[in-house]
C-alpha cells in the first residue's frame, strides 16, 4: 500500500470528522474557490464557443464559407456573370474539406404590396444549394426544392410582417434597369434570423427567373459558393481555391475574385476574435483565485499538523514523503472542488440552453439569447489544466515542510 496516500486519507477523514479544527474553514473556502473557478472557466469557454458558432452559422447561412465571383471594381451586391466548366467544379469538389459548390444568381429589386415598399436582394439558388444550416431559420413553410415552380420564394419574417404576407400569398417585385420589369412570386417559406440587416434585405428564390431577368446564358451565375466541413480549415481551403482559380480568366475575361466569409465580414469576425481574449483573461483570473485558495488551505493544513510532521520526521520519514502526504491531501480537496465545479457548470449550461433564460438584444449581439456550447473535450481539457496547474502551484508551499525541525515541531502548540 502507498504509505503517503494512506496517511493522506486518514488526515482527510480526520479533518472531516473533527469540526473544531481551524483547517475546516480553510478547506471549505478552498473547495468553494476551486468549484467557482472551474465553473466560471467552463462557462466562459462555453459562452465564447457558443457565441462564435451561432453567429458564424447565421452568417454562413446567407453567404457560405467561400465565394467565387467575377472581379468587379464597383461596390454592390450584383456581379458580372461567370461560368465554370464541369471539370473546374469537379476540381473544386476534390479540394480537401469542400462539401459542396452552390450556384447562385443575385438581382436587386423593389417589392410592393398595397402601399408598402421595400428594397430587396433576390438570391436565386438551384438544386446544388445546401439548406442544412439555413433550415433552422425557417419559422413557417419550407425551403425550396427542384420540384417547385420557378416563382416560389422564401421571405424574412420582417418582410412578411411589413407586407402582411403569409405562406401561399403572392407579391410583386419590380426590377429597374433600362426599363421597369415586374415579376410575381409566391411565398413558400418564412425565415427569421438575428441579423436584421440580412432579414430586411434577402429573399430566396429559384435561379432561373434571375438568369432570365439578367439575360444570361444557360449556366451563367453571379457566384459560386463553397461550403466546407470545418470552419477551422477556411483559410487553407481559400488558399487552395485561389491557387486553382485566382490567376485565371474566364471566357468573358474578368478575373475571378475569391473571398471567404471572414474577409467579407471583417468587423464581425474581429469582434468575435476579441471574445477569445476575454475568455483567456477570465481563465487566468479564475485559475489564479483557485490557486491562491489552494495555497492558503495547504499552508493552514501544514501549520495545524506541525506536531504530526515533527513525529513523522522523528520516525525517519524524509521531507519528500511528508510533502507527498500533504499533496495527496490537497488532491482530495481539489477533486471535491472540481466535482462541484463541473456539476454547477453543466447544470447552468443545460438550464440556459433549454430555457434561454438569459436573453440579449439581437440588434447589438446578433443573437437573442446567450448560446452556451457543451463540448466534452473542452470541459475535459479545462479539468486537466486546472488539476495540473493547481498541483504544480502547491509544490511551492509544500516546501515549507522541509524547514520544520522535528524537535521544535513536537514542542509546537
Amino acid at each position: 500500500m502507498n504509505f503517503e496516500r494512506f496517511l493522506a486519507k486518514r488526515l482527510h477523514h480526520a479533518n472531516a470528522v473533527n469540526k473544531k479544527r481551524i483547517s475546516q474553514s480553510a478547506i471549505k473556502v478552498a473547495t468553494f474557490g476551486i468549484a467557482v473557478g472551474l465553473a466560471m472557466s467552463i462557462l466562459a469557454v462555453s459562452v465564447v464557443i457558443g457565441f462564435k458558432s451561432e453567429i458564424r452559422n447565421q452568417i454562413i447561412s446567407f453567404g457560405s464559407h467561400i465565394q467565387i465571383t467575377a472581379h468587379n471594381t464597383e461596390q454592390g451586391y450584383e456581379h458580372p456573370p461567370i461560368k465554370l466548366e464541369n471539370n473546374d467544379i469537379a476540381q473544386l469538389l476534390n479540394i480537401p474539406h469542400v462539401k459542396c459548390v452552390q450556384n447562385v444568381a443575385v438581382k436587386s429589386g423593389v417589392i410592393k404590396k398595397d402601399n408598402s415598399f421595400r428594397g430587396i436582394i433576390l438570391k436565386g439558388v438551384d438544386s446544388t444549394y445546401n439548406w442544412q444550416s439555413f433550415r433552422n431559420n425557417i419559422i413557417s413553410g419550407d425551403t425550396l426544392t427542384k420540384n417547385d415552380n420557378q416563382n416560389c420564394a422564401i421571405v424574412s419574417n420582417a418582410t412578411a410582417q411589413l407586407l402582411q404576407l403569409n405562406v401561399g400569398d403572392e407579391f410583386v417585385t419590380y426590377f429597374i434597369d433600362s426599363h421597369v420589369r415586374a415579376r410575381k412570386f409566391v411565398v413558400k417559406g418564412i425565415y427569421q434570423t438575428s441579423f436584421s440587416k440580412y432579414d430586411e434585405l434577402y429573399i430566396f428564390t429559384n435561379i432561373q427567373p434571375i438568369q432570365t431577368l439578367n439575360q444570361w446564358q444557360n449556366g451563367e451565375v453571379s457566384s459560386y459558393e463553397l461550403i466546407i466541413d470545418n470552419f477551422t480549415n477556411i483559410q487553407q481551403v481559400t488558399n487552395n481555391v485561389y491557387m486553382m482559380l485566382g490567376n485565371r480568366f474566364n471566357q468573358n475575361q474578368p478575373l475571378y475574385s475569391i473571398h471567404n466569409i471572414q474577409e467579407l465580414n471583417p468587423e464581425i469576425f474581429e469582434w468575435l476574435a476579441m471574445l477569445d481574449t476575454n475568455a483567456i483573461v477570465i481563465l487566468i483570473l479564475m485559475i489564479t483565485v483557485a490557486g491562491f485558495n489552494m495555497i492558503s488551505g495547504l499552508l493552514i493544513l501544514i501549520l495545524e499538523r506541525t506536531n504530526d510532521i515533527g513525529v513523522l520526521k522523528a520516525l525517519g520519514a524524509n521531507n519528500w514523503k511528508i510533502r507527498k502526504v500533504f499533496l495527496y491531501h490537497s488532491a482530495y480537496l481539489l477533486r471535491n472542488g472540481m466535482l462541484w465545479g463541473n456539476v454547477i457548470a453543466i447544470l447552468l449550461i443545460a438550464i440556459q440552453n433549454i430555457t434561454h433564460i438569459i436573453s440579449l438584444n439581437p440588434d447589438i449581439y446578433y443573437v437573442d439569447y446567450v448560446p452556451l456550447s457543451f463540448n466534452v473535450w473542452h470541459i475535459l481539457l479545462l479539468n486537466i489544466g486546472t488539476a495540473v496547474i493547481s498541483m504544480l502551484v502547491l509544490l511551492l508551499p509544500s516546501y515549507m515542510i522541509t524547514k520544520i525541525s522535528p524537535v521544535k515541531a513536537m514542542k509546537f502548540d
